[in-house]
């Protein structure tokens, strides 16, 4: 379900004053957005991977011979790891839309409205919570 357009707002707003108060932890943040999600090709192939070493454990285990069954397993665990592999992206790049990412804006400009916001946001949900009861 999309966001209305009051809801757009107050999360542009939201992200504003993250970046104003807090430059370093949502640079920090936007690079584990950017990072992006693991590609469809490792999850394809990390699941084949995995039933491959699921069947080797099994034939392990049938035949009674652990080195087959312990290589198995390894296989089992090295299809997870590269099922949840992150896809890579060009530096600089957000995966999967071309775009750069916006840099964190400079923390000295309005701070003061930052707080108001904040106060405001917070009597709001004083105002619900006691209302609520």
């Amino acid at each position: 379900m999309p966001l209305s357009e009051h809801e757009q707002q107050l999360l542009a707003q939201l992200e504003k004053q993250l970046h104003e108060e807090d430059p370093r932890f949502a640079s920090t943040m936007h690079k584990e957005a950017a990072r992006g999600r693991g590609s469809m090709r490792n999850l394809v192939l990390g699941v084949v991977i995995a039933v491959v070493g699921l069947g080797v454990l099994l034939a392990g285990v049938s035949t009674h011979l652990i080195v087959v069954g312990v290589l198995g397993f390894v296989l089992m665990a090295a299809g997870a790891y590269v099922a949840t592999l992150r896809s890579k992206a060009a530096p600089g790049e957000v995966p999967g839309t071309g775009r750069t990412p916006r840099s964190p804006r400079d923390s000295s400009s309005g701070s003061g409205k930052s707080s108001t916001f904040l106060q405001n946001l917070e009597e709001k949900w004083d105002r619900r919570n006691q209302g609520g009861r």
